[in-house]
């Protein structure tokens, strides 16, 4: 299958020849997402994640992926308490979808379920939800697994003609978050992009129309209320003691020559045994 980067290490296709006894024990928080800085997020997160997140754009490849940010810094997921539990309401379902994932055919058209057998919940022993029966058949878990990916497939075709849309108007460009920190260094978050408001602004009445129409104008307009929320990084850095509290640091998108930590979109893999695409 193709690597998956980010957070899958050994996936490997689910089989019942592999894992007729391995069951999935959750409730065993989430370090596998301690070294994230950012994740993939789908449109239809914009309203969940908006009043929580930063929700950018980053280049992966020739296209554009919407990400929430998660740290200021490389290998530093500030929304992740030192108990291993996540420290939002809402968890990104590319977070909540591990630790499966599906690998798509060499053509497109099939996508096989994996697990990452390095996920710390993944045993024999009997613990938590079994994967097969005693006939060797996917058990309700492993169904409710599947059809959860196939939504998390579609949505992200959904997401992708939305950040299409995006390109062809022309309305991204770069930008990056400048915090100073309290002993007054200062440390910049680049590689991502953002909509451009006077760009939005100037679209024909028409476009702006068949925007509002099919709700991506919404969505737009939550993406640049959320950004925001680098305010919300900022004080999960003091909260961190990353930066000294006596000197509120603050949060400027602008351009400097201060050290840089880029955001990374990792590849999206969209679980079967086999599902055909639509």
């Amino acid at each position: 299958m193709t690597t998956q980067l980010l957070i899958y290490e050994t996936a490997v296709p689910v089989s019942s020849g592999r894992h007729g006894k391995c069951a999935i024990e959750t409730g065993k928080g989430y370090a596998f997402a301690r070294k994230l800085n950012s994740v993939p997020l789908m449109a239809v997160e914009f309203p969940q994640a908006a009043p929580e997140y930063a929700v950018v754009f980053a280049q992966s490849g020739d296209e554009v992926v919407p990400v929430v940010i998660l740290g200021a810094r490389q290998n530093e997921n500030l929304y992740l308490g030192s108990d291993d539990a996540w420290q939002a309401k809402y968890i990104p379902a590319f977070i909540r979808r591990y630790p499966f994932v599906f690998s798509p055919s060499e053509d497109g058209k099939t996508f096989t379920l994996c697990v990452d057998e390095a996920f710390q919940g993944l045993n024999y022993m009997g613990r938590g939800q079994a994967l097969f029966d005693a006939e060797g058949k996917h058990t309700p878990y492993v169904d409710n697994v599947l059809k959860f990916l196939q939504e998390y497939r579609a949505q992200f075709l959904r997401t992708q003609a939305f950040c299409k849309k995006l390109k062809e108007l022309d309305l991204l460009e770069p930008m990056q978050a400048q915090f100073t920190l309290g002993s007054g260094e200062k440390m910049s978050l680049t590689g991502f992009l953002v909509v451009d408001r006077k760009r939005l602004k100037a679209l024909p009445a028409e476009t702006l129309h068949q925007l509002a129409a099919t709700d991506e104008l919404e969505l737009i307009y939550l993406h640049l209320q959320s950004v925001l929320n680098f305010n919300t990084v900022k004080n999960k850095l003091i909260e961190t003691q990353v930066v000294t509290p006596s000197t509120e640091p603050g949060v400027e998108p602008e351009a400097s020559d201060s050290p840089e930590t880029p955001v990374k979109a990792g590849k999206r893999a969209g679980a079967s045994s086999t599902s055909k695409a639509s």
